[in-house]
């Protein structure tokens, strides 16, 4: 009897083993599952050691047809959401409010424009130059 106990508890002992070997594995493969695949880090955030990447450079200042051309006409060529359309009586009037409200309006939103626009990466100076361009194109 003795003896049975004996192999009895070896066996239940091995099972016991094997199956929190295998809740381990499980486990390690879980975590490995669902891990975070990337981090983001904005610049001049310090907690990422430096990992954050400089902006693109753009080599200068962009004109501002090329930045009504590649972010403004998405809206302003055809009005979207209310947008003043472009070579339109809508800039003429625009216009007439002066350079310095269109800037503020143009950086901090306007309606259902957002701030900046479409062009988060824009500076000042190329929103300002887009601006022109467009009271530029009233008719």
């Amino acid at each position: 009897m003795k003896k049975i106990t004996s192999v009895l508890f070896a066996l239940g002992l091995s099972v016991f083993l094997g199956t929190s070997a295998q809740a381990a594995n499980d486990d390690a493969a879980v975590i490995e599952r669902i891990k975070p695949v990337g981090s983001v880090c904005i610049e001049g955030d310090s907690s990422c050691g430096g990992a954050a990447a400089a902006p693109a450079a753009t080599g200068g200042s962009r004109s501002g047809e090329e930045v009504y051309n590649t972010k403004c006409a998405a809206c302003h060529a055809t009005g979207a959401a209310g947008a003043p359309k472009y070579a339109t009586s809508d800039w003429a009037e625009r216009g007439a409010k002066g350079l310095g409200t269109l800037m503020e309006n143009a950086i901090n939103g306007l309606n259902a424009m957002p701030p900046r626009g479409l062009c988060a990466d824009c500076s000042d100076k190329e929103i300002r130059n887009a601006i022109k361009h467009m009271v530029n194109s009233a008719k």
